[in-house]
């Protein structure tokens, strides 16, 4: 369309907006005529040209002014746009404030009103637009709408004023039964933004006391869900404990997976394959945790029902590839491997057809060559594989360190690491393998300087602290220390099994076995794991308690039976393994 062709059809759509204005007038007052005439379209085709040619003062003006003579709602909403353009904020308001006035129920113009005194920062003045755009809604819509409240007010910089300014819009919303729960929900994220954690959870609670079965409050209460916040968890478990949905049992889930909660994670995940058996999500969790869990043959049934869920499309291209499947893949190739079946760990890899994975797909086929004697293939598959992803040349090394640690080839596995924190210094993660490796070489003064390294450059990093902490006591030395480094590391990562392990071990060396084994007992519950069991049953041996001991030794034998600290602690207790 040529330029005059296409501002002659925007005037004619102005002209079109002025005619239907007139007829909505007509249809609640009565006939009346369109405002339009010579003068009137004259001025709409100027507007425009004004905004073709770059002059949107002028543009501006001559819209809002048609837009007052004629009441269209189409020439508020150009007017507002126009201003919008020219980045002209107040401009932009005085459109919509003209345009709201004339049409309160409006739900554009309220809108427009109230992205533009957020996008302003003046946040007081947004009460009434929300509170208008809200009561226009039907009520089937409202509940929906006031649950994006929280997202208009991302940018707002006063985060006690916003929740303020909501929770006053809101109000005639905060007793309703089919409403209530959305607002005290919105309001609470608000507060939360505001870090009123307090005030967060009782409008959590006010939301719940309304409808406990509404699922807003209790998506904030998850939200909130840590170990300083209890009551929040009380919460979504009350509302579990009804009929819930699925979908909040797999949120919850998930938020026990980030805490690190691995066993509540794992009952929940039994839950949700009784009450929704086609959620395929709760099926892939609970194959990896049963793997996690040495639980092979049930991991190995839970993965393969996730796979018969998720058929792969015959047109998917390879970037599109289902994320779950592919961790399924390579968790079902990671079994097969483990039951001295390659070549079927081979046919679950080959079916992975996402290159943004080639470098995990080949960390597996690296590894089946190394358990085949094939180390020095392996590592040199690993280093063949092209790096597309920028995070790809560290993971490669990563990759290769673990096929040397898993072939305990600890000296070229320190090597690699050595060269690596010299190519990238800021990596802490490389210099804290690296200090592990220092460790199995027998340099325990370097493992020490490199973990401090860590801790000094990332304070938050509570391995640094269980791994330092944990090797003085292991040598029996600096007690007092170790167990401040490991209260430390579980600040940051509360009743973590491993460094529960680490801290047990420090009641041992200090003599104290009964608080010892107390401790481990709990951890090896919360994480069988034959590390876990090397110590627990030690602490036992020593207690006198030998058959326990033996028990749990033969548990962590069947959970890893080439564990060396487990071998090792045998061997030197019982004189074999």
């Amino acid at each position: 369309m040529s330029r005059p062709s296409r501002l002659l059809a925007l005037a004619l759509l102005a002209a079109l907006a002025c005619g239907s204005a007139a007829q909505a007038s007509a249809k609640q007052s009565g006939p009346n005529n369109s405002n339009l005439n010579s003068d009137l379209f004259y001025q709409l085709l100027v507007g425009e040209l004004s905004a073709q040619s770059g002059d949107n003062g002028s543009a501006y003006a001559l819209m809002l002014d048609a837009a007052h003579k004629t009441n269209s709602p189409r020439l508020y909403e150009r007017a507002v746009e126009l201003a919008l353009q020219a980045r002209n904020g107040e401009s932009a308001l005085e459109a919509a404030q003209s345009w709201a006035r004339a049409y309160p129920t409006s739900l554009d113009a309220n809108r427009y009103l109230l992205q533009i005194l957020i996008g302003l920062n003046r946040i007081a003045e947004t009460q009434e637009p929300l509170r208008r755009g809200l009561a226009a809604l039907p009520p089937a819509e409202r509940a929906a709408a006031i649950d994006l409240v929280p997202r208009y007010y991302a940018r707002a910089t006063d985060r006690p004023l916003t929740a303020s300014v909501v929770e006053k819009a809101l109000a005639p919303e905060l007793g309703n039964r089919a409403t209530g729960p959305a607002a005290w929900a919105s309001i609470g994220v608000l507060r939360l933004q505001a870090n009123d954690a307090d005030g967060a959870l009782e409008a959590a609670r006010r939301g719940v006391a309304l409808n406990p079965k509404a699922q807003e409050p209790v998506l904030l209460a998850l939200a909130m869900m840590n170990a300083k916040r209890p009551a929040a968890e009380a919460l979504v478990q009350k509302y579990l404990s009804g009929q819930p949905q699925a979908e909040i049992r797999m949120a919850y889930t998930r938020n026990l997976l980030n805490a690190q909660r691995y066993a509540d994670a794992y009952a929940q995940t039994l839950l949700l394959n009784t009450e929704k058996p086609d959620m395929a999500e709760a099926w892939l969790v609970r194959g990896s945790l049963e793997l996690q869990d040495k639980k092979v043959a049930q991991a190995e049934s839970s993965l393969k029902t996730y796979v018969a869920m998720k058929p792969v499309p015959a047109d998917a291209a390879p970037s599109e590839m289902d994320r779950g499947l592919v961790q399924a893949y390579l968790l079902l190739a990671q079994i097969a491997e483990q039951n001295q079946r390659p070549d079927e760990a081979l046919a679950y890899l080959s079916r992975i057809d996402s290159p943004q994975d080639a470098l995990r797909v080949q960390s597996r086929r690296a590894a089946i060559l190394a358990h085949q004697g094939k180390l020095a293939e392996a590592r040199a598959l690993i280093r063949s594989t092209p790096e597309t992803q920028p995070e790809d040349a560290r993971a490669k090394i990563s990759a290769e360190v673990q096929l040397l640690r898993e072939a305990r080839q600890y000296q070229d596995a320190y090597e690699v690491l050595y060269n690596a924190t010299a190519q990238y210094p800021e990596d802490m993660d490389l210099v804290y393998d690296q200090a592990m490796m220092a460790e199995k070489i027998g340099r325990p003064d370097e493992m020490e300087v490199l973990l401090r390294r860590v801790i000094a450059t990332k304070p938050d990093y509570h391995h640094a602290y269980n791994a330092l902490g944990y090797s003085f006591a292991d040598r029996g030395v600096r007690l007092a220390e170790a167990r401040e480094l490991i209260t430390k590391a579980l600040e940051f990562a509360p009743n973590d099994p491993f460094i529960v392990d680490s801290l047990a071990w420090v009641e041992f060396r200090s003599g104290n076995p009964a608080e010892a084994a107390r401790l481990l007992q709990g951890a090896y519950k919360a994480r069988p794991d034959a590390e876990i069991a090397a110590h627990l049953g030690e602490v036992l041996w020593s207690l006198g308690q030998r058959d326990e001991a033996n028990t749990v030794w033969a548990a962590g034998l069947a959970l890893s039976p080439e564990n060396e600290t487990l071998l090792e602690t045998m061997k030197r207790l019982r004189g074999k393994p």
